[in-house]
């Protein structure tokens, strides 16, 4: 049996993926100059789209996306069992440290953005779930190559979390984790990112790396070394002010815990 596809049905497909952050609602002639394809080829094809749910046509002839993709959005969610232990650790990383804190996955050659939180106030860089991104030189993507794929960009494997400015624009900066399931098996990387003008100073002195991590260290290889790094840390620290507690300079006193762990063993479990 021959695996060309339907051209009609990957037609159509491309189509939806016209529909994008600021595009969405287009019209026909929109649609054609967007795909490449003819305006009588892209008219039909949004007919059986909108008679499947999959678009709406506004009475002014533009086309949205329909209810159908929502539901089939939720489904493929809900597939993975993880948004219920990712979301919540992503929002506690984005609201500690007011930077965007994102769970990425390989996909078909280039990475998606599976989860994202993004945080109350202040600049960031905005991006939705679901968006797919080229495998660069970003230390998300870094960390996607090294763990995910067998890439031997590294010759051992690098202090985490791994940190890139400029990599993909010059304006934005990330750090990056790998995020290990049962049996050690790679599942995603796990991100902060930001405007370069906050996270390269911050990279600098250590704050993130040392110390707003710790809520969401939710790999195991990868909780291992940044809670070493963070214990020397603490320990330089206690020799001075005599305390566990050090200030985290993004929101109040820090204190080391063993929170990972159960995260960790929450991911695991729901990997199987």
């Amino acid at each position: 049996m021959g695996n060309d596809g339907v051209v009609a049905v990957e037609k159509a497909l491309a189509l939806l993926d016209c529909f994008k952050p600021g595009a969405e609602s287009q019209s026909l002639a929109m649609l054609a100059q967007a795909s490449g394809m003819h305006k009588t080829t892209v008219y039909r094809l949004m007919n059986s789209l909108e008679r499947m749910g999959y678009v709406v046509r506004s009475q002014g002839g533009a086309y949205s996306l329909g209810h159908r993709v929502l539901y089939l959005g939720k489904l493929y969610e809900q597939s993975f069992h993880l948004s219920s232990v990712v979301e919540p650790a992503l929002h506690a990383l984005a609201a500690l440290t007011k930077e965007s804190a994102s769970y990425y996955v390989h996909d078909n050659g280039q990475r998606l953005c599976l989860f994202r939180a993004e945080p109350s106030e202040g600049l960031r860089e905005t991006r939705l779930a679901g968006t797919t991104l080229p495998l660069d030189d970003t230390a998300i993507s870094q960390v996607i190559r090294f763990w995910g794929l067998g890439e031997r960009i590294y010759d051992e494997p690098p202090a985490l979390p791994i940190f890139t400015a400029g990599a993909r624009d010059v304006h934005t900066a990330a750090f990056a984790i790998p995020v290990f399931g049962a049996g050690d098996k790679f599942m995603a990387a796990l991100t902060l990112s930001g405007p370069a003008s906050r996270l390269s100073p911050a990279h600098a002195s250590g704050e993130l790396t040392v110390c707003s991590w710790m809520p969401l260290q939710i790999c195991l290889e990868g909780w291992v070394r940044v809670r070493r790094c963070a214990r020397r840390f603490t320990e330089r620290e206690r020799c001075a002010c005599g305390s566990d507690v050090r200030r985290n300079p993004y929101g109040g006193p820090q204190i080391e815990r063993l929170l990972p762990c159960r995260i960790s063993a929450s991911l695991r479990a729901a990997s199987h």
